[in-house]
């Protein structure tokens, strides 16, 4: 493995359409819709516009998880957005996310409605509103947030970094790759240690620190992001393998990886959920093809 040949960068630079990568034709250096389009909207209070890559299914657990205690307020339509087609660009999704990224929610159950964007202020919404996986104790509570705004700092250089890179990238080069390769090991290291000593992320409870950190981590050591699971060797890390397996046998968690997903075997895929039902009903393999 080789880079390319130096790059030096213009004194100005100025964007190039022809970049290449698999994202190549969605990224853009200005902000602002590109089309109009309304978004659905169902009949539950909550409205979520998301898909079901790692920040979207840390909703998606995260409300499962509620409905799952019994807060019935948590109910939820799930509208698929499609990244790769540019939905994120649309003026109805743009009003609720200015930053054109998934997932948005839209909470309907007061007299206005209430825009919230970014997964983990998602979260953090949803936990106060709801008064359930996050601590109120001021220690405690430090502790799930420290680990939740981890998560928001530190995913960014396994996504955006390694996990593009890697496999996404036009052409395979070796220093970027050993770079977040060398960072995305120093974090798996960083959570086992910390699970070494404690049972969930904040402490002895599942809190929204755990629902945030699981999709990605959690994801990488179980072999569903990049393919890096043999390169990365992921096996070494068995307190992070062991956090991962404990939640992956929660119900909500297995419910929550379904909604919005348009990948992997079509039983698993359920592209819009808007009732209890639908993961029984509505899953790809019942009422559709893949994709």
């Amino acid at each position: 493995m080789t880079d390319a040949p130096g790059y030096t960068p213009p004194q100005v630079w100025t964007w190039d359409k022809e970049s290449g990568g698999r994202f190549a034709n969605i990224n853009r250096p200005i902000a602002g819709p590109t089309h109009e389009k309304e978004l659905p909207v169902g009949r539950h209070p909550l409205q979520l516009y998301s898909l079901g890559t790692p920040n979207g299914v840390k909703v998606t657990i995260m409300l499962e998880e509620l409905l799952a205690l019994g807060h019935a307020g948590a109910e939820y339509d799930a509208w698929l957005i499609r990244i790769g087609e540019g939905d994120q660009f649309g003026s109805g999704f743009v009003a609720v996310n200015p930053n054109s990224k998934i997932p948005a929610l839209l909470d309907r159950s007061g007299p206005e409605p209430v825009r919230v964007f970014e997964s983990g202020a998602i979260l953090t919404y949803l936990a106060e509103k709801f008064g359930a996986f996050l601590p109120t104790e001021p220690a405690k509570r430090a502790e799930c947030l420290s680990w939740l705004f981890w998560q928001m700092g530190s995913a960014p250089y396994l996504g955006g970094g390694f996990g593009h890179f890697y496999a996404y990238a036009p052409s395979k080069m070796e220093y970027p790759i050993n770079r977040f390769a060398m960072e995305t090991k120093r974090q798996l290291d960083v959570l086992d240690r910390r699970l070494a000593e404690s049972e969930y992320l904040g402490g002895a409870d599942y809190t929204i620190a755990d629902i945030a950190v699981f999709p990605w981590y959690g994801g990488l050591v179980k072999g569903w992001l990049y393919g890096a699971a043999e390169f990365l060797a992921v096996h070494e890390y068995k307190h992070v393998n062991r956090w991962a397996d404990q939640l992956l046998a929660r119900p909500a968690v297995k419910r929550g990886r379904m909604v919005n997903r348009v990948q992997g075997e079509p039983s698993s895929q359920l592209h819009e959920r808007h009732e209890a039902s639908d993961f029984e009903t509505k899953t790809q393999d019942k009422i559709g093809t893949q994709g």
